[in-house]
C-alpha cells in the first residue's frame, strides 16, 4: 500500500475530522497543502456519488497519490430533500456556515417539530492514480431544530439534532460525533476499500 493517503478537501474542519477518524490506517494522511496542490474542482455531478467520484479520480491523477474526497449532504424531508447535494452551496456561493443555517432555518419556519426530520448522508470516493474507484457510505437520522445550539463541529451540526443522544451535532466533541456521524460511519469502511484497491 502506498504510504501516503491525499485528503482531497480544503475544508480544514474536514481535515480535522478525517485526521481523527482515520488515525489508525496504516498509511499517512497528507492534505492538497501540505502536495502544494490548488486544483478547483468544478461539482457538475447529478449526485454525491457523482461529486465525491469526481473529485477523487481527478486529484488522485493530478498528485499521483491514492485519494479520498467526499460529498455530503443534509436532507430535510419537508424541504423534498433539499438542500441535499447542494449544502455547501444552499445560501449563495460564498455563504458561511452561519448563513446557511439562517437560511435553513427560515425555510423551515413554518414547520412543526415532527415534521422536521432529516439526515446527513455521506460519500467517500478512494481512488487510484489509474482510476480505480471504491466507494464508502454512512447516513445519521435526525430533526432540524429551532435554533442553533452548541460550539462544536461546522456547518449544519448546530440545528442537527440527535433523538439518541438528545444533543445537536454541535453539542457533541469530536471523538462523540464521530461515533455517529454519516462520516464516521462511512470512514469506518476505508481500510476495507484501501485493501479492495490493492487487489490485483
Amino acid at each position: 500500500m502506498q504510504d501516503k493517503l491525499l485528503l482531497g478537501t480544503n475544508n480544514q474542519a474536514k481535515v480535522r475530522e478525517f485526521n481523527s477518524l482515520l488515525a489508525d490506517l496504516p498509511v499517512g494522511l497528507t492534505t492538497l497543502a501540505e502536495q502544494g496542490i490548488r486544483v478547483v474542482v468544478n461539482e457538475v455531478g447529478e449526485s454525491l456519488e457523482e461529486n465525491a467520484r469526481l473529485k477523487a479520480t481527478l486529484l488522485a491523477a493530478e498528485s499521483r497519490l491514492i485519494t479520498l474526497a467526499d460529498d455530503s449532504g443534509l436532507e430535510v424531508d419537508a424541504l423534498g430533500g433539499e438542500p441535499g447535494r447542494l449544502s455547501a452551496r444552499y445560501a449563495g456561493e460564498n455563504a458561511s456556515d452561519r448563513e446557511r443555517v439562517d437560511y435553513l432555518l427560515a425555510r423551515l419556519k413554518e414547520v412543526p417539530w415532527e415534521k422536521r426530520t432529516a439526515r446527513f448522508r455521506c460519500v467517500l470516493a478512494l481512488a487510484t492514480p489509474d482510476g480505480k474507484v471504491e466507494f464508502c457510505s454512512g447516513e445519521c437520522p435526525g430533526l432540524i431544530t429551532f435554533t442553533p445550539r452548541g460550539d462544536y463541529g461546522f456547518g449544519y451540526d448546530p440545528v442537527f439534532y440527535l433523538p439518541g443522544r438528545d444533543k445537536t451535532m454541535a453539542e457533541l466533541p469530536l471523538a462523540r460525533k464521530n461515533q455517529v456521524s454519516h462520516r464516521g460511519q462511512a470512514a469506518r469502511q476505508v481500510y476495507r476499500a484501501l485493501e479492495r484497491l490493492r487487489e490485483p
